[in-house]
């Protein structure tokens, strides 16, 4: 099956740190851009960094600017979310999918052009 797998999710407590991956199954991922989302309950999804294809760009919603890093190793076709200064409103699932990244990327961006979407892993923080 062609998707995402997420992992890496869990129960930490304010101010921890989480490493989010984002394994890429029946397709390399080479070429593709990647975006992570979240969708916290009774909200809607939302995304919150993208990196380009080589890497080479990245960017970020103003909510995970500066505590929250992307990065990615194409030679194990994975995608990483690293999750430091947690806070309880980072509480969501997160998700990761293919699709363009580009500078607006956090503040709108069209759900029909992103694919492969995992099942996501689940993000707690407590206060």
């Amino acid at each position: 099956q062609v998707q995402f797998v997420e992992s890496g999710g869990g129960l930490v407590q304010t101010g921890g740190s989480l490493r989010l991956s984002c394994a890429a199954s029946g397709f390399t991922l080479d070429n593709y851009a990647i975006g992570w989302f979240r969708q916290a309950p009774g909200r809607e999804r939302e995304g919150i960094s993208c990196i380009s294809s080589t890497g080479g760009s990245t960017y970020y919603g103003d909510s995970v600017k500066g505590r929250f890093t992307i990065s990615r190793d194409n030679a194990k076709n994975t995608v990483y979310l690293q999750m430091n200064s947690l806070k309880p409103e980072d509480r969501a699932v997160y998700y990761c999918a293919a699709g363009p990244c580009e500078s607006y990327f956090s503040t709108y961006y069209f759900p029909a052009e992103y694919h492969y979407w995992g099942q996501g892993t689940q993000v707690t923080v407590s206060s």
